[in-house]
């Protein structure tokens, strides 16, 4: 039989116990072994590496407890040793992010929580951006220092570094990011990366972060009299774009910053750039209106690219074919631009010659009251890096897309 106990530092349940006393074999780290109510002649394996002690060992013939930190079935052992075909009891403790925030005495239900661990440093980085109270699960290299090397100075926020939850070398230390990066750190288990303006939060009905938007685009009226996209383009830029928890999303010269308010109530980072300081200013007070996280950065992407965080995903309100050009070269997943007349065919073949699977639309929205009047058509282009099949190729007739023409209601043509 396979059984897998959590430890917390506070004493063990009666069954956790009766498991570690018919035990045969024991598996866990040291810290975690120490204490335990084992027989004399049980053997003992210190390691955490639990796939490879248990090579070999036949768990139907002999009981063998996995010993870990806390839950093991939240972001724990569990799930790898359901995926190779086990079915172990647990006996889980108090997981490691409860007794974070137990300690920096605060609610967490509203709380998000993200591991950086297994090259999902970025990842993490991004949801710290974009989240004012977030749990990162960490590992050595993925860590407080790396965390504050990140997010310092753009990102304002304070650290609750967790050292040995539990255990006897246990230190809680409360940190700014610029002192995170010099420390010295004994292999911290959690770092709580807070916004002391938001760190209370708010009571919802269903845990983890804000809820998400009820709507793909909010209404031409949020925004005023600005020169961003119109709800429907928006709408499809945004299914385009796909932001999601723990993307950073470039938002170019969109005009009011529409898109990129829009990216952020997903979940994702945001940085929105923009060489005209009036759009800046638009940008900044939209973004306090809407309540989201958006950094800016004034100037021109073409000079300031290199300056800025690795992005996933790209929006160009304006821009052409060179800015583009700047933006593909930094290989993010997906690129999505509004061309101006002349323009998109130029973008299609630059997105296609850096690997992109490229494509492009014509949109067109007709109200359906008889004193409406069409709305001006916008051509969109895109390009997705990881699709498996390129959507466009050259044109063998140079056909520009400018000339297919619009249909009434909302249009979505193909060159």
């Amino acid at each position: 039989m396979l059984t897998v106990v959590g430890r917390d530092g506070t004493p063990l349940s009666e069954g956790a116990k009766a498991a570690l006393e018919s035990a045969t074999l024991v598996i866990g780290a040291p810290v975690h072994l120490d204490g335990l109510p084992l027989a004399s002649d049980v053997r003992t394996v210190a390691t955490t590496v639990f796939a490879e002690a248990l090579e070999g060992v036949d768990v139907t013939e002999e009981d063998v407890v996995l010993v870990v930190d806390g839950d093991p079935g939240y972001f724990g052992v569990v799930r790898e040793l359901l995926e190779k075909g086990h079915a172990p009891e647990s006996f889980p403790a108090t997981t490691l992010v409860a007794r974070a925030f137990s300690q920096a005495g605060l609610p967490w239900d509203d709380a998000l929580v993200v591991s950086a661990k297994g090259g999902h440093l970025r990842q993490a980085v991004n949801a710290c951006r974009a989240h004012p109270k977030v749990a990162v699960l960490t590992e050595p290299g993925a860590g407080p220092s790396e965390l504050a090397r990140a997010l310092f100075p753009v990102t304002p926020r304070s650290f609750v570094v967790c050292e040995d939850l539990g255990g006897p070398k246990e230190r809680i230390v409360y940190v700014r990011p610029a002192e995170a990066t010099t420390r010295p750190w004994n292999d911290p288990e959690v770092v709580l990366v807070l916004d002391n303006r938001h760190a209370l939060g708010e009571a919802n009905w269903v845990p983890g972060p804000v809820l998400g938007p009820a709507g793909w685009a909010l209404p031409a009226e949020a925004f005023g009299d600005g020169p961003g996209p119109r709800p429907d383009v928006r709408a499809f830029v945004l299914a385009k774009l796909g932001p999601r928890v723990g993307d950073m999303v470039w938002d170019v010269e969109s005009g009011d910053g529409s898109v990129g308010i829009e990216c952020a109530r997903f979940g994702a980072a945001v940085v929105a750039v923009d060489r005209d300081h009036s759009a800046s200013a638009r940008v900044r007070e939209n973004v306090r209106l809407h309540g989201v996280k958006v950094a800016m950065a004034s100037g021109d992407v073409r000079s300031s690219a290199e300056h800025l965080p690795e992005p996933d995903a790209v929006f160009l309100g304006r821009g052409g074919p060179e800015a583009v050009r700047v933006c593909a070269a930094l290989r993010p997943s997906r690129i999505v631009v509004l061309a101006a007349p002349g323009e998109a065919q130029a973008i299609l073949d630059e997105l296609g010659g850096q690997g992109f699977a490229a494509d492009a639309v014509r949109l067109q929205a007709a109200p359906l009251t008889a004193r409406g009047e069409a709305a001006e058509p916008v051509i969109v282009v895109w390009g997705e890096r990881d699709a498996r099949t390129p959507a466009w190729r050259p044109s063998r007739t140079g056909r520009p897309i400018e000339t297919i023409p619009a249909l009434p209601g909302v249009v979505e043509e193909r060159s």
